[in-house]
C-alpha cells in the first residue's frame, strides 16, 4: 500500500494552492505555541548544564508535529505522552514548570492529569500506548463514541516514538485497538533515530504501512509542516469519536538535538545530517509564511517576545524553586482517597523517618 507524504505548507513557507489557508488568528496561535515550546526545550536544556536537571529529553525539530496534534483535540479528548511531548503539554495548558520536576528529581510526576486530560510522562518505552488503548476501552464502556454529540464523544491520542515500534506493548496495543475497534490515535513522532538506532534497521516499510498487518489505518505526514499535521489529526480524532476505530499516524520529522543531554549524537550520526534537516526547520517555514501573508507584522514579534522572555524568567526561577518532596508525599499522591492501611503504613513510615532524624541530631 502506498503511503505518500502529506505536505501542505512547504520549507520555502509556501502553502500549496490548494489548501484552505489559516485564519490570521490560528496562524499566529500555531506560530506561538511553537515558538514558546521550543523556548520551554531551550530553557530545560541551559538549566540542566547549570547542574539544576539531572537530564532533559530535547524536542527540537519536532515543535510542528506536537502543536499541530494538539490543535486538533478537543477540551474532552485524553492524551497520553511519552516523555518528549513538551510542546504538547503546554498546549494542553500544563505548567512547563511542573515538567521540569521530574527531571530535577522533585516529584513523579507533577501535575494533576484530571486538570487537562493530559496524562503523566511515560518512561518505560511503549507502555503508554498499553494506557492509552486502556483508557479508549472505558470511553467505549461509558458510550462516549459515535453519539453523534459533540459535546459527549472523545478519542484518546497517544505518542510514541519509531523506537517504541519495537516494543511489545506497542503492538498488543495495536491489537486489542482493531480488534474492538477503539477511538485511540497512535501519533508516531518518526524522528528517524530510536536513541542511537536509525530506522532503517527497525524495519523495512514505513511507519505508516505498519498499521495494514493489524487492520486499521495508516497515514503519513510531513511532521514539521504544522498545518498539515493538524489536517490530519483533526480527521483521525474525529473518525475515532464517530466510531471507525483506530489510526496510525507517522509524523515524518527529526530530532536534531541527542536524544537526551546525556547523549552524544555526534557519535553516529553525521552532521550534515542535522543540516539538512535545519533547513526544514518548522518555525522558520510557519514565521515565511505568517509574514509574507501580512499577519506577523513588527507589533506581533514584539510581543510574541515579551511573552517568550517571561516564560524563560519563570522556567528560571520556578525550576529552583521546586519544592523537595516530603517523606509523606508517595503516600498521598498514590490514590485519590487515600485508604485506612495506606494512613496507617504512611504514618508508621514518618514517625521511622522522625526517629532517624532524631538519632542523627
Amino acid at each position: 500500500m502506498n503511503h505518500p507524504l502529506l505536505s501542505l505548507l512547504g520549507p520555502d513557507g509556501q502553502l500549496d494552492a490548494a489548501t484552505a489557508a489559516p485564519t490570521p488568528a490560528d496562524g499566529l496561535a500555531l506560530y506561538r505555541d511553537m515558538v514558546m515550546a521550543r523556548r520551554i526545550d531551550t530553557e530545560a536544556i541551559a538549566l540542566q548544564r547549570q547542574g539544576e536537571l539531572g537530564l532533559w529529553p530535547s524536542m527540537l525539530g519536532q515543535e510542528a508535529a506536537q502543536v499541530g496534534a494538539g490543535h486538533a483535540l478537543r477540551p474532552r479528548d485524553v492524551v497520553f505522552p511519552t516523555y518528549r511531548e513538551h510542546g504538547m503539554a503546554w498546549c494542553r495548558g500544563v505548567d512547563p514548570v511542573n515538567l521540569l520536576g521530574l527531571f530535577r528529581g522533585t516529584t513523579m510526576g507533577g501535575w494533576n492529569p484530571r486538570d487537562n486530560n493530559f496524562n503523566l510522562y511515560t518512561l518505560v518505552i511503549g507502555a503508554q500506548t498499553l494506557h492509552a488503548v486502556g483508557y479508549a476501552m472505558g470511553i467505549v464502556r461509558d458510550g462516549d463514541v459515535g453519539t453523534g454529540d459533540p459535546e459527549r464523544d472523545r478519542a484518546v491520542l497517544v505518542f510514541l516514538g519509531d523506537g517504541a515500534l519495537s516494543e511489545g506493548e506497542s503492538n498488543e496495543a495495536f491489537v486489542w485497538a482493531a480488534a474492538q475497534n477503539l477511538p485511540v490515535v497512535f501519533f508516531v513522532q518518526n524522528n528517524q533515530w530510536a536513541i542511537s538506532a536509525p530506522y532503517s534497521v527497525q524495519s523495512r516499510v514505513p511507519v505508516a504501512q505498519r498499521a495494514q498487518g493489524f487492520g486499521f489505518e495508516g497515514v503519513r505526514v510531513d511532521g514539521n509542516d504544522v498545518v498539515a499535521v493538524r489536517q490530519v489529526t483533526e480527521q483521525a480524532l474525529a473518525s475515532a469519536r464517530e466510531g471507525n476505530g483506530p489510526t496510525l499516524i507517522e509524523a515524518f520529522t527529526y530530532r536534531r538535538n541527542p536524544h537526551t543531554t546525556s547523549d552524544d549524537d555526534g557519535r553516529y550520526r553525521p552532521v550534515t545530517e542535522n543540516e539538512e534537516w535545519e533547513a526544514r526547520d518548522p518555525l522558520a517555514r510557519m514565521r515565511t509564511y505568517l509574514a509574507g501573508a501580512g499577519v506577523l507584522d513588527e507589533a506581533a514579534e514584539a510581543a510574541l517576545a515579551a511573552d517568550e522572555q517571561a516564560l524563560a524568567e519563570r522556567l528560571r526561577s520556578g525550576c529552583r524553586a521546586l519544592p523537595v518532596p516530603t517523606a509523606s508525599s508517595p503516600f498521598e499522591n498514590t490514590l485519590a482517597d487515600m485508604p485506612d492501611e495506606l494512613a496507617r503504613q504512611m504514618h508508621e513510615h514518618l514517625e521511622f523517618v522522625a526517629a532517624g532524624e532524631e538519632q542523627d541530631r
